[in-house]
């Protein structure tokens, strides 16, 4: 496979479909290391990366996508996201002992539910959130395009420790007579179901939509570099112990003789001793920026 960290877009001529397809393998392991989780968690937090960037080139405009999973099981928490189309990041929180022969949904998560959330820089907030009922997170992604958005939609998503590759077609509202739209999704929805796990992690975008589009007619797009970003800095982090109180930063400080917050995306540390406590309380600059 020669995509890595790419995502493509490709519409199919005479028709109202549109795909994307992903693939992660720096970016993704970026992540992973930071965290160090077992094998079968690190896989489906892998697929959960790739379903964020494969949602956010629905965004017109700049802005983040999110995709997060909330559970009763060992797992409390999936979460994903892509901002600016590019930037990957996120979190995988529960406890991770027993789960290494996991491998249903429910296997991990218990009872869930599924929240997509759109931020377009410049408009209005969206969420969506339905029942995970599914096995995978593939047919759980396909129940919210049809329930949420009554967007026909095929999804395949795959990861292994490497690797984490999607492929998702979705049926635009259309203009075209209502047979030929019905046919022409038929067609594309049953030649994505052929596609196997093996074929997302081995082979190229171009190979794979050949493999299963060659008679179709295919546009592919220059692909977009994706990559591991994390947004925390240390004004926001300022900003965070401003929020918690003056009175309850001086304890801690007391408790531990620095006050030292770890970014959970991305293990980045930042350590506040007495002085800088103090300037930060009185509205003064930081001394370290």
């Amino acid at each position: 496979m020669t995509n890595h960290d790419t995502r493509q877009q490709f519409l199919f001529d005479g028709t109202d479909i549109r795909g994307e397809i992903t693939s992660l393998s720096s970016s993704y392991k970026a992540i992973v290391n930071q965290q160090q989780y077992p094998e079968t968690v690190a896989t489906l937090f892998g697929q959960f990366l790739v379903a964020a960037s494969l949602l956010s080139a629905r965004l017109k405009y700049s802005g983040i996508v999110t995709i997060q999973a909330m559970g009763s099981g060992a797992l409390t928490t999936v979460m994903a996201e892509c901002a600016e189309g590019s930037k990957l990041r996120g979190i995988v929180r529960g406890e991770f002992n027993g789960l290494n022969k996991a491998h249903k949904l429910s296997d991990f998560l218990g009872s869930a539910t599924l929240a997509i959330t759109i931020e377009p820089e410049n408009g209005e907030r969206y969420q969506g959130i339905v029942p995970m009922d599914a096995d995978n997170l593939s047919d759980c992604l396909e129940h919210y395009f049809n329930q949420s958005e009554q967007l026909p939609t095929q999804i395949k998503i795959s990861a292994d420790t490497n690797i984490a590759s999607g492929v998702m077609v979705q049926q635009m509202p259309s203009r075209q007579a209502q047979e030929k739209t019905t046919a022409d999704w038929a067609h594309v929805a049953s030649l994505m179901k052929t596609l196997q796990p093996e074929e997302q992690l081995t082979l190229s975008h171009i190979d794979q939509l050949y493999r299963l589009f060659h008679e179709e007619g295919v546009r592919v797009f220059e692909p977009k570099d994706l990559h591991f970003f994390c947004s925390c800095s240390r004004h926001r982090t300022e900003r965070a112990l401003l929020s918690i109180g003056q009175e309850e930063v001086i304890d801690i400080y007391k408790q531990e003789g620095v006050v030292a917050i770890t970014c959970e995306f991305c293990a980045e540390q930042y350590h506040f001793d007495k002085k800088q406590i103090d300037a930060m309380f009185k509205g003064e600059k930081s001394l370290l920026h």
